[in-house]
C-alpha cells in the first residue's frame, strides 16, 4: 500500500547496495560520496518506452519524444542517462530498509552521524517510504524500522550504557515548530525557536529533546509528532504533507567494563521533505497555494546548496537562505553518512517532474562527506581517574623508597622554607664553605638549578649597577657624540682613552698636542659631561669586565665619568650643530683648527678618491655590468607577468570547462555508438585550453633561459663589486642580447 492508500504488489527487483557493510566501515574517516537511490512508484500506466532501467539496476534512462510543433530543425535533447547507487522498482518496504538504512543505523553505534532523506514530487511516495502505514505492520517505513533496530542493538551490547534521546522538528512556511510540544510534561516555550551554531555543530534552540529507554516510549513520541503534522488535500495527493519534518535520534554510549573517560556520541536525522508541486497540475488555491509556494522556495534553496557543495571550488555555501538548509547544515556535506532516496512517478504525464527529481539526485552524487567518529571526554570521570592514578603512583614510590632506605623523600611541592634553605646551600657552595649538596629527589635538583639561576641573575644586576656608577657607553653610530669626544681630546681616532692613567704608572692612548707636562688635563670635566649625556640617552653598560672590554672595542666607546659638568653643554651644542647644519671643509671653525698631521682620510672619502683615480676603469666596468643586469631583470619581470596572465586564463578556461562537464553530467550524458557526445562550446574550450598550455610552456622555457642569464650577470656584478673594494680587475659582461 502506498502513501495514498493504494495496494502495492511488491516483488524484489534490486539486490543489496553497491558496498557491503565491511567495505563501508573500512572507508570511514575518509571523504566519500553521497549514496543516492531512486524508488519508482508502482503504477498500471508505466511508461515503458520512455523510462528504462539498466541491467545492473544502478542506472535509469529517460527518453522524450520530439515535439513536432517545433518544426523540422529541432535540436531538443531527447535522451538522458542517470547513474545511481540503486534503482528500487517494485521493491518491498523490507528490501528498501535493508538497502538504504540498515548500515547507516549500525554505524551510528560506532560513533558516526547519519542522515536519510526522502525527496521527490508530491504524491510520489516519500512519506510512505519514510513512515509507511500504521494499519499494516509489514508496510511500516524506514523510521519505525530504524527505532526497532536501535533498541535491538542496544540489547545486543550489554557492555555499554547507551542513552537514547529523541526530537521531532517541523518546518512549515519557514517557521519552526516542535511536534512534541503537546506532551503534558513539556511546558510552553518562552523564547521563539531558532537555529544556533556552535563548535559542536548546529542545533535548534527551544526544541524539546526527550529521553527514552524503551522502544514503546519511542514509538509513542513518533505517533504524537505525526498527529501534529500539517496535511492537506489536492488533486495529486489526498494526504499531502505541507511541511518538512526532521526526526532526530541522539545516542550516547559509555563503556560499562572500562573506566575510560572517553565516550562516543552520534546523531541520526530522518528527513521527510514536502513534495515539489506544479500549481497547474495540483489545482491548489488559497492556503494550500501559499504552502506550495513556501515548499517550492525551500526546495529550490536546497538544490542551490547542493550545487554549491558539489562544486569543489566554491568557498561559500548558502546554508542560511532558508530554515531547511540551515537546520541540515551538519548533514549536507559534513561529518555524516548521507543517503538520499528520490521518489519518482513512472507515468508519462509526470515525466518532466521525474526528470527534475533525477537531476537533483545526480547533483547530490557530486557532494562529498567526511564521516568521522564523534569521541568526547567526560571531565568528571577524567578527574577521578587521574586522582586514582596519582594515588597509586604515590603508593608505588613509597614502597620503592622504603626498600631503598630513602625515608626522607617527599613528593609534595616545596614550601618557602625549603626553597630558602636550598638558596642558602647554593650560596655556601659558591663561597666554598660547603663542599657538596646532598641530592634527595628530583624536585630538589630542579630547585637547586633554579636557585643557581636566581643567584647568577642577581650578580649580573650588581655588576651592571657598579659599572653604571663608574662608566658609560657611547654608541659608535652616534657620530655627534664621537665628534665631540674627538674634539675634546678624550679619545684618539682608534677609540682609545687619552692621557688617563690606568693605575700602573703609564697613560692610555696618545696625549693630545695641547697638553703640556705639569698641567692637569681638562678631560675629566668633559668625560663627566659625556657620561651624563649618554646616560640620559639610555646607553647600556656591560655586565662583566670581559664583556666590557669586548664591547668597548667592537661597538661602543667607553668613557670614564667624573663629577664635573662643564662639557655637557658643549656636547649638546655639537650634536645640534651636526644634526642641523653639516660643517663644511672651508668653514672658519675648521680653518682655525687645522687637521692633525698624519691623520688619514675617512673611508668614504678614500673610497671615492679610489673610484675617480686608480679604480676608474673598475668602476666603469661595474656600472656597465649592473646596467646589463637590470635590463635582464626587467625583461624577466615582463615575461613573468605574461606567464601569470596566461596561467590566469588557463584557470578560468578550466573552470568554464568543468562547469560544462558538470552541466552535461547533471542534465544526463548522451552517447551514440559508444562515443560520448559533447556540444560545440565545450569543444572550443578544450581547443583553447590546449593552445594556452602550449603558449605557457613556450614562455616558461624562455623565462628559464633568461633566469640563467640573470644568475650569470649577478655573479659577475658581485665579482666586480668585490674587485672594486679590494682594488683588483674584472672582466666585462657580454652585451649581446
Amino acid at each position: 500500500m502506498d502513501e495514498n492508500g493504494l495496494n502495492v504488489h511488491c516483488r524484489p527487483h534490486l539486490t543489496q547496495g553497491p558496498h557491503t557493510s565491511g567495505e563501508k566501515k573500512a572507508r570511514m574517516g575518509t571523504r566519500k560520496k553521497v549514496h543516492t537511490f531512486v524508488r519508482v512508484r508502482p503504477t498500471e500506466d508505466f511508461a515503458h518506452e520512455m523510462i528504462k532501467y539498466g541491467d545492473d539496476n544502478k542506472s535509469i534512462d529517460i527518453h522524450f519524444k520530439k515535439d513536432i510543433r517545433r518544426g523540422v530543425v529541432n535540436n531538443q535533447q531527447t535522451d538522458w542517462s542517470f547513474k545511481l547507487d540503486g534503482v528500487l522498482h517494485d521493491a518491498s518496504q523490507d528490501l528498501v530498509y535493508e538497502t538504504v538504512a540498515r548500515d547507516v543505523i549500525s554505524q551510528a553505534f560506532d560513533g558516526y552521524n547519519g542522515t536519510i532523506m526522502c525527496y521527490g514530487q508530491t504524491g510520489a511516495g516519500k512519506t510512505y517510504t519514510m513512515m509507511g502505514i500504521t494499519e499494516n505492520f509489514k508496510h511500516r517505513g524506514i523510521l519505525p524500522r530504524a527505532l526497532q533496530q536501535v533498541f535491538k542493538m542496544i540489547e545486543e551490547r550489554p557492555t555499554h550504557a547507551i542513552t537514547v534521546r529523541i526530537s521531532y522538528l517541523e518546518i512549515y512556511n519557514e517557521n519552526l515548530f516542535d511536534l512534541l510540544c503537546t506532551l503534558p510534561y513539556v511546558g510552553p516555550s518562552v523564547t521563539p525557536m531558532s537555529i544556533v551554531e556552535n563548535p559542536q555543530g548546529v542545533f535548534v534552540k527551544g526544541l524539546s529533546v526527550h529521553l527514552t529507554s524503551q522502544e514503546e516510549d519511542a514509538f509513542n513520541l513518533l505517533f504524537e509528532g505525526e498527529t501534529n503534522r500539517i496535511l492537506a488535500s489536492h488533486t495529486m495527493n489526498k494526504n499531502s504533507s505541507r511541511s518538512h519534518s526532521i526526526f532526530t535520534i541522539y545516542m550516547e554510549a559509555h563503556s560499562r567494563t572500562l573506566s575510560d573517560e572517553k565516550f562516543i556520541t552520534s546523531k541520526i536525522n530522518l528527513v521527510d521533505l514536502a513534495g515539489s508541486e506544479r500549481l497547474g497540475k495540483t489545482g491548489s488555491d488559497g492556503r494550500v497555494q501559499k504552502e506550495a509556494t513556501y515548499i517550492n522556495k525551500s526546495l529550490s534553496f536546497l538544490e542551490q546548496a547542493i550545487i554549491a557543495l558539489g562544486d569543489q571550488k566554491r568557498d561559500h555555501i548558502p546554508f542560511r537562505q532558508c530554515k531547511l538548509t540551515h537546520a541540515l547544515k551538519d548533514s549536507l556535506g559534513g561529518n555524516c553518512n548521507l543517503v538520499l532516496v528520490t521518489n519518482i512517478y513512472g507515468e508519462a504525464a509526470q515525466l518532466e517532474e521525474t526528470l527534475s527529481s533525477l537531476r537533483f539526485a545526480n547533483r547530490m552524487k557530486l557532494v562529498m562527506t567526511e564521516p568521522s567518529i564523534n569521541e568526547k571526554y567526560d571531565a568528571e570521570r577524567m578527574v577521578k581517574n587521574l586522582e586514582k592514578e596519582l594515588a597509586l603512583l604515590k603508593q608505588e614510590l613509597a614502597i620503592h623508597d622504603s626498600l631503598a632506605n630513602r625515608t626522607l623523600v617527599t613528593y609534595d611541592p616545596m614550601d618557602e622554607i625549603q626553597i630558602s634553605e636550598i638558596n642558602s646551600q647554593v650560596r655556601r657552595y659558591l663561597d666554598g664553605t660547603l663542599d657538596e649538596i646532598d641530592i634527595i629527589n628530583l624536585r630538589q635538583i630542579q630547585e637547586v638549578f633554579n636557585q643557581f639561576r636566581v643567584i647568577l641573575s642577581q650578580q649580573e644586576q650588581d655588576v651592571e649597577a657598579a659599572l653604571r656608577r663608574k662608566y658609560t657607553l657611547i654608541d659608535k653610530n652616534d657620530f655627534a657624540a664621537i665628534s665631540a669626544v674627538h674634539k675634546a681630546g678624550i679619545v684618539d681616532v682608534d677609540g682609545h682613552l687619552v692621557g688617563e692613567p690606568d693605575g700602573q704608572s703609564f697613560g692610555l692612548g696618545v696625549i693630545p698636542y695641547s697638553s703640556k707636562p705639569g698641567k692637569k688635563p681638562k678631560s675629566k670635566k668633559i668625560k663627566d659631561q659625556i657620561s651624563s649625556s649618554a646616560r640620559k640617552e639610555g646607553a647600556s653598560s656591560p655586565v662583566s669586565g670581559k664583556d666590557f672590554e669586548m664591547s668597548s672595542i667592537s661597538k661602543t666607546q667607553l668613557i670614564l665619568s667624573s663629577k664635573d659638568g662643564d662639557t655637557k653643554d658643549m656636547l649638546s651644542r655639537d650634536r645640534e650643530t651636526s644634526s642641523i647644519e653639516p660643517v663644511s671643509s672651508d668653514s672658519p671653525k675648521e680653518e682655525s683648527r687645522p687637521p692633525r698631521p698624519g691623520t688619514p682620510p675617512t673611508k668614504p672619502v678614500a673610497f671615492e678618491d679610489f673610484k675617480n683615480e686608480r679604480g676608474s676603469e673598475i668602476n666603469r666596468i661595474f656600472k656597465e655590468n649592473k646596467s646589463i643586469l637590470n635590463e635582464r631583470k626587467k625583461k624577466a619581470s615582463e615575461i613573468t607577468q605574461r606567464i601569470n596572465a596566461i596561467k590566469k586564463e588557463i584557470d578560468s578556461t578550466k573552470e568554464a570547462l568543468e562547469n560544462q562537464k558538470t552541466l552535461r553530467e547533471t542534465e544526463g550524458e548522451y552517447e551514440k555508438k559508444g562515443l560520448r557526445i559533447i556540444d560545440e562550446e565545450e569543444f572550443l574550450l578544450i581547443v583553447k585550453l590546449k593552445d594556452l598550455k602550449k603558449q605557457y610552456r613556450h614562455e616558461y622555457q624562455e623565462l628559464r633561459d633568461l633566469r640563467a642569464e640573470v644568475q650569470y650577470c649577478q655573479h659577475l656584478v658581485d665579482q666586480c663589486r668585490h674587485r672594486l673594494l679590494t682594488g683588483g680587475l674584472v672582466g666585462e659582461v657580454r652585451k649581446d642580447p
